[in-house]
């Protein structure tokens, strides 16, 4: 069995933003994801990112196919990081129903997959929050409002069930629930600790990446004094300290 652990290490030590993630970060934050060079320049002059080396960034970003010219010295993000954007908003304010005890579950049904396919196929069942019980198996509650890509009938069978493991101990299985707690109460701590905007600016990016991390379980399948709302709450508070609305909930 596979358990979903997160890239992110389980205390709060960050790593360097580069000019390339300090770019993306704010065009992933902004909503429509466009900015113009003039206030890129602004924005990342507090990281120590100069013109010369913001622009020599643009340019390699709008070639690797990241970012996309869109106007006069405007730069926006490319379709694959639009998708991008639509799941950081969605972790951010995800969308939820009442639970009663259904599990999705998702099997591969297609073999003789190549490595980058089989691992471009688990990405992509990981971003849609969930968890592998065994090698081609995958669920998790149903309790996400939110539809399968249409391209996924072609790989995958879905089922509802409900598993005779009692779901709480299933879902302690799955995902490393202690380890996530332990990050997203180590990076609200950071946060605090923070006054300085680059640095608040390096914890809040974090927080979204864990964030895209989080299984979004229902309540009574969480350990006691869960921190996701918390975490998305400081979140929301740091976008109206920059004078950015709160993304609506994904459609």
């Amino acid at each position: 069995m596979h358990m979903n652990v997160s890239a992110e290490a389980a205390d709060a030590d960050l790593r360097p933003l580069s000019a390339r993630s300090v770019v993306l970060s704010l065009l992933l934050g902004t909503h429509p994801p466009e900015l113009p060079v003039k206030d890129l320049v602004r924005l990342v002059e507090p990281f120590g990112i100069g013109g010369s080396t913001l622009r020599a960034a643009l340019s390699r970003m709008t070639a690797s196919g990241d970012l996309r010219r869109t106007g006069d010295a405007v730069y926006g993000l490319s379709e694959r990081l639009l998708t991008r954007q639509r799941r950081q908003d969605e972790a951010v304010r995800p969308r939820t129903r009442a639970w009663h005890g259904d599990w999705e579950m998702l099997v591969v049904t297609v073999s003789g997959r190549g490595p980058a396919e089989r691992a471009e196929l688990r990405a992509r069942l990981t971003a849609l929050r969930l968890a592998e019980l065994r090698e081609g198996v995958w669920l998790r509650p149903a309790n996400l409002v939110r539809a399968l890509p249409a391209d996924l009938l072609a790989t995958t069978e879905s089922y509802t069930c409900r598993p005779a493991r009692p779901a709480p101990e299933l879902a302690a299985s799955l995902w490393p629930l202690t380890a996530w707690s332990a990050r997203a109460r180590a990076l609200l701590d950071r946060a605090a600790e923070s006054p300085l905007p680059p640095d608040r600016f390096t914890v809040f990016a974090a927080a979204v990446r864990h964030l895209l991390t989080d299984p979004v379980l229902p309540p009574e399948l969480l350990p006691p004094d869960w921190p996701g709302d918390r975490l998305r709450a400081a979140y929301a508070a740091y976008r109206a300290e920059l004078g950015e609305p709160t993304p609506p909930p994904a459609d």
